[in-house]
């Protein structure tokens, strides 16, 4: 049996691993459970699957969850408590699905706990790729959920990497990818949250609309698979069902497909390096259309930005994250427009001077420079 800690786990990548734990019950353990101000759901996954220990936000949260439970689960909380609940002792492996720059600390917790994780957190490689691949203390220690970076993953095993000519991720194009770029102006939250293939939080729904979510995808695969930002390619793909594709040297082109459920790369990097059979449906191969299309970088500069800062590297990604983050939020919030989210990133990275970032405490001081010249941006934008 493997004992699990999941960070994240009310989000919508910890729900679904809570799925596949209940579809193999005699393979794992829930140990440890980490959210954050979402104590109600909590509490439910608390009572169902009786971890050792969780974590939430703060001390009032803390507090507050003691007086709902009536198990005698340790409770943990805050910055200190993500970090000693990732690197729990009795984990075999930790799911890291919080959402945002929050989820880098917890993840180097458990990798310096020579604990293996399953990353979801996409933002934790973006922003201290370099940190995290050398916290690495064995092979396939991390194992990629993203379905894209699974697909790679899986395409890539026992394959001569020599003769890699590039990695081409698929992008669903999100629900605006035929639309008239002059009609984006008016789009609404609402609009923005509704992806036509995936369920996923608000965050990275709005990230895919705007096509950041692929730009944060290939930066983070430049991580994972060592490869320059000139090996990974980019096409639209708007059924969702090939999640990533390898090309080599002599032309050939392998293809990973399967339903768009998250559930699946899930339970592959949970089973690693076995595969389980899973009650989900099946791909009907008679009656597939699979199309692809290019992608337009001045419609969607979110994307475009993203690649610039792939290209300079250095501290340009955390920028990037950071006013992305404050970008969505605000928008979500409805203080800011949609085309507004490219405009505010854009400002905040020409103001920035890229440096060479060796300690994580150096990529928390660039992160708050740029929140806080984001907040600025915000603040001064008229009415």
């Amino acid at each position: 049996m493997k004992n699990l800690v999941i960070l994240g786990s009310t989000g919508s990548i910890g729900r679904q691993t809570l799925e596949v734990v209940s579809i193999f019950p005699k393979k794992f353990k829930i140990v440890g459970l980490a959210a954050g101000k979402n104590i109600s759901l909590l509490k439910e996954q608390i009572e169902r699957f009786q971890p050792e220990v969780v974590c939430v936000i703060n001390k009032e949260y803390a507090q507050a969850l003691k007086e709902a439970l009536l198990t005698k689960t340790k409770i943990l909380w805050g910055e200190e408590g993500y970090q000693e609940i990732a690197s729990y002792p009795n984990a075999d492996l930790v799911v890291s699905a919080m959402v945002g720059i929050n989820g880098l600390k917890p993840t180097l917790a458990a990798l310096k706990a020579k604990k293996t994780v399953a990353l979801a957190n996409k933002e934790a490689l973006v922003t201290g790729g370099n940190i995290i691949k050398k916290s690495i203390k064995y092979e396939n220690q991390l194992l990629p959920i993203d379905s894209e970076h699974s697909a790679i993953f899986q395409l890539l095993l026992e394959r001569d990497k020599k003769t890699l000519k590039r990695i081409i991720l698929t992008a669903s194009g999100g629900p605006f990818w035929q639309k008239d770029f002059s009609l984006l102006k008016d789009v609404t939250p609402e609009q923005a949250i509704n992806h036509p293939r995936w369920t996923m939080g608000a965050k990275i729904s709005v990230d895919s609309a705007t096509l950041m979510n692929k730009g944060l995808e290939v930066i983070e695969a430049m991580w994972l698979f060592d490869l320059d930002l000139e090996k990974i390619g980019i096409v639209i793909h708007p059924q969702s069902i090939i999640h990533s594709l390898v090309e080599f040297h002599d032309g050939v082109i392998f293809a990973q497909l399967s339903q768009p459920d998250m559930r699946i790369p899930i339970a592959y990097a949970l089973n690693f390096p076995e595969r389980f059979p899973l009650p989900f449906t099946p791909l009907d191969l008679t009656n597939l259309s699979l199309s692809f299309f290019p992608f337009d970088l001045e419609k969607f500069r979110c994307l475009k930005l993203a690649l610039i800062a792939a290209k300079i590297g250095k501290s340009m990604p955390i920028v990037l994250n950071a006013a992305n983050e404050i970008a969505v939020e605000a928008f979500l919030k409805k203080k800011i427009k949609f085309l507004e989210i490219p405009e505010l990133i854009e400002t905040v990275m020409n103001a920035h001077i890229p440096t060479t970032v060796k300690e994580i405490e150096e990529i928390f001081i660039v992160d708050q420079w740029a929140r806080k010249k984001a907040k600025e941006w915000i603040n001064r934008k008229p009415s």
